[in-house]
């Protein structure tokens, strides 16, 4: 017997793939609102400050070399990576990895930008793309990580910055 499109399996049916796509656009939200509330409320605060003028300490960052192992370059990251202290982030949805790398050289140099805030010199230890939006994971210069949007960095490349 088959049924007409107006009954109530066939209602049944197309409620639950409206909630099922419902639930995955709820999850491209949290992502990026987890991502974004980690950057705002993580690398900003409680970093050191440039000394003051006249302290005769000097006023810039002191860079310290990139690191040799701890990220993920050419590839997207994964939950191990994560675990084992490579990664700061894995792009996953329902437990499916998307993220893409971006073409760039990690790690390397770069100034994490907010505004109303000094320049805080991090180092890019990822960078990938998921759902159109470049995002790095970055640690600063304590080794603090959290995650930025590209319009939030100034890459620097591999040599430290004067």
């Amino acid at each position: 017997m088959t049924r007409k499109s107006g009954s109530r399996f066939s209602e049944k049916i197309m409620l639950q793939e409206k909630r099922f796509a419902m639930r995955a656009g709820l999850t491209d939200l949290i992502l990026i609102a987890m991502l974004g509330a980690g950057l705002g409320q993580g690398l900003a605060q409680g970093l050191p400050q440039s000394a003051a003028p006249g302290t005769g300490q000097s006023s810039g960052p002191s860079w310290p070399p990139l690191p040799a192992t701890g990220f993920v370059s050419g590839r997207a990251a994964t939950d191990k990576d994560v675990t084992e202290g490579n990664a700061v982030f894995a792009l996953r949805a329902y437990g499916i990895p998307f993220g893409k790398p971006l073409n760039i050289v990690i790690p390397q140099y770069a100034y994490l930008i907010k505004k109303g805030q000094q320049k805080t010199p991090v180092i890019v230890v990822q960078a990938e793309e998921g759902k159109g939006i470049k995002i790095f994971g970055i640690r600063d210069l304590d080794g603090k990580t959290a995650t930025a949007r590209d319009s939030e960095l100034q890459l620097l490349g591999t040599h430290p910055p004067d």
